[in-house]
């Protein structure tokens, strides 16, 4: 038996419940990983709500690392072998997951299992917005929304990496500072100071080449205003809702802009591509280019509250759940 998260309705925090279910040996191409670390992202809350719809029942989560358990047949991946996972199905929310060793990512020495929990999915997105969806280049300038967010935190610093000049939006001065301390250039306060204006003085009027929206709806029309002509809209998540429908025309009116919706599972659809991904991240954490920040754990029985957490903006960096 093995302890799980589990809802058979979509809705708030309070329908997720933690069930004590058998766990199934593992079939052909799949491997049983036993937890050590579980992690939080806002897509999480995107299933649980509805949003994204997926058929109920169904487990959640789809982020953690742990150790081979057991494998089935035709698995080389030996028992013992210290994994990751962030694209590998749902289900992360438990004790011990099944799931196809073609989507574990070794773990190096050097990346603990909480650290891989808190960075895969967060830090694999942060690695194909900067280097495959746009190949952001030293001294560009780029506009990031939720600075202090968990993929906010790893792509400031980045980007910084590569000598970039990243613009972070934040809702306070304590995140403001955060976000500074993770290599963000330039930090605007969206409830004091106007992004638009602010973007516009600190570029010198040029604006900007690329921003990378994962609030959605609060921010959207404005990243677009951000954009210098032919610039490009990074549409990559909906963390205050999904923005409204948009009118193709606008994109003329505003400069011939362009706009894409990324999603990790296209940009990791190939076991190379997979493993390419996770290795670049964590060359980057050994090598120091990234300071994994792990702010908040929780126990799984405490699930409903790290979502009320989440959703409640109150949390900062990255976050684990502890099985």
């Amino acid at each position: 038996m093995v302890k799980r998260v589990s809802i058979s309705e979509n809705g708030g925090p309070g329908v997720m419940q933690l069930v004590d279910e058998p766990l199934e040996a593992p079939g052909t191409g799949m491997v049983t990983v036993r937890n050590h670390a579980i992690g939080l992202n806002y897509i999480d809350t995107y299933h649980r709500s509805g949003l994204y719809p997926l058929p109920l029942p169904t487990g959640l989560g789809g982020e953690g690392a742990g150790v081979v358990e057991a494998v089935g047949e035709g698995v080389d991946l030996p028992v013992a072998t210290r994994v990751g996972y962030c694209s590998a199905g749902l289900g992360a929310y438990a004790e011990a997951v099944n799931l196809p060793a073609a989507r574990l990512v070794p773990l190096p020495d050097g990346i603990d299992f909480d650290t891989a929990a808190a960075s895969l999915l967060k830090g694999q997105t942060t690695e194909y917005l900067i280097q495959r969806t746009y190949s952001l280049q030293a001294d560009e300038y780029c506009l990031f929304h939720a600075a202090a967010g968990g993929v906010g935190l790893l792509f400031g610093q980045w980007a910084a990496a590569i000598g970039a000049k990243v613009i972070g939006t934040v809702g306070s001065d304590e995140k403001a500072a955060l976000a500074r301390a993770h290599g963000y250039a330039h930090v605007i306060n969206y409830r004091t100071e106007n992004v638009v204006e602010r973007v516009m003085e600190i570029t010198g009027g040029a604006m900007l080449p690329v921003v990378y929206d994962g609030v959605g709806a609060d921010t959207f029309d404005m990243s677009l205003d951000c954009l210098r002509p032919r610039g490009l809209m990074v549409s990559f998540g909906n963390a205050s809702g999904a923005p409204a429908p948009l009118e193709l025309q606008t994109l003329t009116a505003k400069g011939s802009l362009y706009i894409t919706r990324p999603t990790m599972v296209t940009y990791t659809a190939t076991a190379e591509e997979l493993q390419q991904s996770s290795t670049d991240l964590f060359n980057r954490i050994v090598a120091g280019d990234i300071r994994v920040e792990i702010n908040q754990r929780y126990a799984l029985g405490d699930i409903q509250q790290a979502h009320s957490d989440l959703e409640g903006r109150k949390t900062t960096g990255s976050t684990v759940i502890l099985p």
